[in-house]
C-alpha cells in the first residue's frame, strides 16, 4: 500500500514504524522537550537529518551524536536508533528525509562514520547552510506537487511532511538530497573522533589512491589485502594500517561497499538474475549477498530492483 503524508504522524511515537525505503519522505519539524523517536529494530530506510536550530541527540547502536545548527547526521537502516531533543535544550528545529540512499553517496559519507551506520558531518559554513536549507525546501515542494497531481489543488495549510512516490518528483527529491550530501560532506576534511589520530585527507597517499582505483575498476575481482598490498609494494599489515588511516575504513570494508554499490547499479540497469549480479559483484554465495545487501539498503535485491523501476 502506498504511503501518504496523511498516514504519517507529525510527531512520531516510539512504536511508529519508519517509512518504507522506496518513496522519498521529507519533513521539517520544530520540536520541544519531550519529543523523541525510538526504533529498537532500526529503520527500513536511510534517515538524513539536518539541524536548523536548537539541539538534538541521535543514537545508533552504541554510538551517539549531539547536533546543532548546520550539522548533517545520517543513519543507515537495520540498526536500533533513537533521536530526541537534547536534554536541557528548549527546541530542536530540523529537516529530515527517509529514503533509499544512492550507492554513490557512501564514499562521500564514509570519512564521517562514527560507527557502522552512523555518519555525523559537522556544521557547514553559513553559505552552504542556506543552500542545504533550500535543497530540502525543494524536496518538500516537489513531493507536495507529486501528492496533488495534475488535477489537484494545494492544501490550505501545507503539511510539514510530504511523500514523493516515483517519477519526476522522486528523482528531483533524490537529486536535491544528493546536493545536500555533496555540499555537506565536501565542505571540509573529516575530523578525528576524540582520542584518535586525525585522519589525513583521502588523497594524501598515492598508494591508497591506487588501491582504491583497483577496487573501483573491478570490484568483482578476487581482491585480498595481500593482493592489494602487493600491487602498491607494501606489506599486508602496513597497507591495511595506511588504508584505514587515510580512509577511515579497512580495505575489506571498502571492497565490500564497492561490491554492493556495483551490485546496486547492476540491479538498476540490467536484467541479470540476483544470482548473476552476486557473482558479477564478487559474492560467492547469493545468500550471503542478499543478506549483506539488505543490511546496507534496507530491502532484498529483488525488491530494490522493483522499487527502482516503478
Amino acid at each position: 500500500m502506498p504511503v501518504r503524508a496523511d498516514d504519517l504522524p507529525v510527531t512520531a511515537a516510539a512504536a511508529d514504524p519508519s517509512p518504507p525505503p522506496g518513496p522519498v519522505v521529507t519533513g521539517r519539524y520544530d520540536q520541544g522537550p519531550g519529543y523523541g523517536v525510538n526504533r529498537p529494530g532500526g529503520s527500513d530506510s536511510w534517515l538524513f537529518t539536518f539541524t536548523l536550530g536548537g539541539c538534538g541527540l541521535l543514537r545508533q547502536g552504541g554510538a551517539r551524536a549531539r547536533v546543532g545548527a548546520g550539522d548533517l547526521v545520517v543513519l543507515a537502516p537495520g540498526t536500533a536508533h533513537r533521536y530526541t531533543v537534547a536534554p536541557g535544550v528548549g527546541r530542536w528545529r530540523f529537516w529530515w528525509t527517509h529514503c533509499r540512499a544512492r550507492p554513490s553517496w557512501t564514499p562521500w559519507l564514509a570519512p564521517y562514520a562514527v560507527s557502522d551506520g552512523l555518519y555525523a558531518v559537522p556544521a557547514v559554513p553559513g553559505a552552504l547552510y542556506e543552500r542545504i536549507d533550500a535543497a530540502f525546501g525543494r524536496m518538500l515542494a516537489d513531493a507536495r506537487q507529486d501528492a496533488r497531481g495534475p488535477a489537484g489543488s494545494a492544501p490550505s495549510a501545507p503539511d510539514p511532511v510530504a511523500v514523493a512516490h516515483g517519477g519526476p518528483a522522486r528523482e528531483l527529491a533524490l537529486c536535491a538530497l544528493e546536493e545536500v550530501v555533496l555540499l555537506a560532506a565536501g565542505a571540509r576534511t573529516a575530523p578525528a573522533a576524540p582520542g584518535r589520530t586525525p585522519r589525513p585527507a583521502p588523497d594524501t597517499d598515492a598508494r591508497v589512491r591506487r588501491a582504491e582505483e583497483l577496487i573501483a575498476a573491478d570490484p568483482g575481482a578476487a581482491h585480498t589485502v595481500r593482493s592489494l598490498a602487493e600491487s602498491v609494494a607494501l606489506s599486508p599489515s602496513r597497507f591495511a594500517h595506511l588504508f584505514t588511516l587515510c580512509t577511515g575504513r579497512s580495505p575489506m570494508r571498502a571492497l565490500r561497499e564497492a561490491r554492493l554499490r556495483h551490485a546496486a547499479r547492476l540491479l538498476e540497469v540490467t536484467d541479470l538474475t540476483v544470482e548473476r549480479v552476486a557473482a558479477a559483484s564478487g559474492f560467492i554465495s547469493p545468500f550471503h549477498f542478499s543478506r549483506v545487501f539488505r543490511e546496507r539498503y534496507g530491502v532484498p535485491p529483488g525488491t530494490y530492483r522493483a522499487g527502482e523501476r516503478r
